[in-house]
């Protein structure tokens, strides 16, 4: 049940509203001044506030002002019977949700406070979706190579430097360069990827840069690329090493020069996006097997950061098993179950060929299959040794 607290000098209001809204379903809480309004906005933390402008002791501007700085994300309702434009203004540009005159009209204020509320609802959400992914995203392990890859983050990330990570698939390339786009000053501007091995050789131009329409058979519209929608933020080149080499010759151009061109278009573009690219293979290795450009490898490798394998990094495992245990059991929405210590020691010994990738999927496993407290004999069992 929704709370929503009435803010009113006028006792005949206050029970007018009050009435009318517990009957639509609503819990109220009632205040006949901005003072124990605010007190109230503390202790009772509504979902919605309605709120009278003119008010003694503390005005219903006053009251808003107080309120923003402490509950920025409740939605308030400004009420009045002395209103005008320029007030109804004045209190939107201080955040209120919205303004009602008064008599307010009940079709409209029923209507106001589920927007209202459904607003608080979305950004709760938000919220709780941002923890959740941030928590998804974290690089979990205290062990020496980890704690270099976390200095070398903080230390690239302000800059505007490029950067390779190399590794094997499953080791976690995609976090490092998430991490390094969320402290960069490009947090706010988008994080674009692109797995250059998904990508038929046939549509990484266009991918890429774009495609103006008619430009080939498909193309029945035009197309922005990703050079241009990471144009202020970051692009993410993952799998690199997979990139034929006429893109390879593209994506050097654009580089080099700042400028992209789509599919079929003549006009150059100006892009500027910060380029972070990820690969499992030695590129120096396929350079000497003339598979990757040496002037895009030097290019790309400003700022190389190497990410172990998780048989390199045994020491992580513990925390690792732990972060993926909670994570799982919140994600099908059950109790957090927990790992005998000798069945994380069996875990330590395995051969993680798939790498942090793989280590989520057993403990899926194991959290779906296992018990409460998940032992050796279930490791055993559902875990080929």
């Amino acid at each position: 049940m929704s709370k929503v607290l009435i803010i009113d000098d006028e006792r005949a209001i206050r029970n007018t509203l009050a009435e009318i809204l517990e009957h639509e379903g609503y819990k109220i809480e009632t205040a006949e001044h901005g003072e124990e309004g605010y007190d109230k906005l503390i202790r009772t933390k509504p979902d919605v506030v309605l709120c009278d402008i003119k008010m003694p002791r503390m005005d219903g501007m006053e009251f808003l002002e107080k309120a923003r700085d402490h509950s920025p994300d409740t939605p308030l309702i400004m009420i009045s019977g002395h209103g005008n434009i320029d007030t109804a203004v004045e209190a939107v540009k201080k955040g209120a949700y919205d303004y009602i005159s008064k008599p307010p009209d009940l079709n409209r204020l029923l209507i106001t406070l589920r927007n209202a509320l459904d607003k608080n609802d979305l950004v709760t959400e938000t919220k709780a979706l941002k923890r959740r992914i941030s928590k998804a995203y974290d690089i979990v392990g205290e062990s020496q190579p980890i704690g270099k890859i976390k200095e070398t983050i903080e230390k690239v990330a302000p800059t505007e430097a490029r950067v390779l990570i190399t590794g094997e698939n499953g080791v976690g390339k995609e976090l490092v360069a998430r991490w390094i786009h969320e402290m960069s000053p490009r947090s706010k501007q988008p994080l674009i990827e692109v797995n250059c091995a998904a990508i038929p050789n046939e549509l990484i131009e266009s991918e890429l840069f774009g495609h103006e329409k008619g430009s080939f058979t498909s193309a029945v519209k035009q197309r922005i690329g990703k050079f241009e929608q990471a144009n202020e933020g970051t692009l993410f080149l993952d799998e690199i090493g997979d990139m034929s080499l006429d893109a390879q010759a593209k994506v050097l151009r654009a580089l080099q020069e700042g400028t992209i061109t789509r599919v079929g278009g003549e006009k150059e573009i100006r892009v500027g996006p910060r380029v972070i690219a990820a690969t499992n293979k030695n590129l120096l290795e396929e350079v000497e097997a003339k598979r990757f450009r040496l002037d895009l490898y030097h290019r790309l490798s400003v700022i190389v950061i190497h990410v172990p394998s998780l048989n390199e990094r045994r020491e992580d495992i513990p925390l690792l098993i732990e972060n993926f245990l909670s994570t799982v059991c919140e994600d099908y929405g059950i109790a957090k179950k927990n790992m005998h210590p000798d069945a994380i020691a069996l875990l330590k010994q395995y051969n993680w060929t798939g790498n942090i990738r793989e280590l989520r999927n057993v403990v899926e496993r194991l959290v779906i299959l296992g018990e409460r407290t998940i032992t050796p004999a279930d490791v055993q069992a559902h875990v080929k040794l």
